[in-house]
């Protein structure tokens, strides 16, 4: 064969395997939905507390020691439906917010997560505590939507969306079963003291 033949043929072969690529990446689901659960032997209000609070996520987040340098604040309550943290950090940790959207006590969490950096994108962040014999089992997942690019990018990289986010969030769950496990449970309220018997007349 020729130069120019050959050059053709080399050409054929690139468009053919990136029409195959394009193809096979189209063929991806535009959502994701990862989800990882543990049991921690506390009560559920216990556990519900240590992700109720936003300020309480440093002792426990897979992410929190990942920059040591990187800035959180919060807007309004740390706590509860309307509360909201925003952070920024180095390559590993971005930037972005988030923001407790709905909250059941003891049970279910809801919350909006946004990132800014390294790549934009928004995806609803869920906690469900059900109570398992005297411990609870903490499920926590996420879901969004995965643009084309997106999804190319993931492909060409090799990245697994699942595998990643799932690592941080067993990882997540050990470090709150640690903190859970370990922390002293909410005190009954006390009331107020009996007065003392009167004594009898002598």
């Amino acid at each position: 064969l020729g130069e120019a033949a050959m050059l053709r043929t080399i050409l054929l072969v690139l468009a053919a395997a990136l029409a195959a690529l394009l193809i096979w990446v189209g063929m991806k689901p535009a959502t994701y939905r990862v989800e990882r659960s543990a049991v921690i032997k506390a009560a559920p209000a216990d556990v519900y507390g240590h992700v109720y609070d936003l300020a309480k996520w440093e002792a426990w987040s897979p992410w929190a020691k990942l920059d040591p340098n990187s800035k959180v604040t919060f807007e309004g309550p740390t706590s509860g439906p309307g509360a909201i943290m925003r952070w920024a950090g180095n390559e590993k940790v971005g930037r972005g917010a988030m923001a407790i959207t709905d909250a059941k006590p003891a049970e279910a969490i809801t919350i909006r997560l946004d990132f800014v950096e390294p790549m934009e994108g928004t995806s609803t962040v869920g906690f469900q505590f059900r109570p398992k014999d005297q411990a609870t089992e903490v499920v926590w997942s996420t879901t969004g939507d995965q643009g084309f690019v997106e999804r190319l990018l993931c492909t060409v990289m090799g990245v697994d969306v699942e595998a990643m986010i799932g690592q941080d969030y067993e990882r997540g769950l050990a470090n709150l079963k640690t903190v859970a496990e370990t922390a002293v449970p909410a005190a009954e309220p006390v009331g107020p003291a009996s007065p003392p018997a009167p004594t009898p007349p002598g």
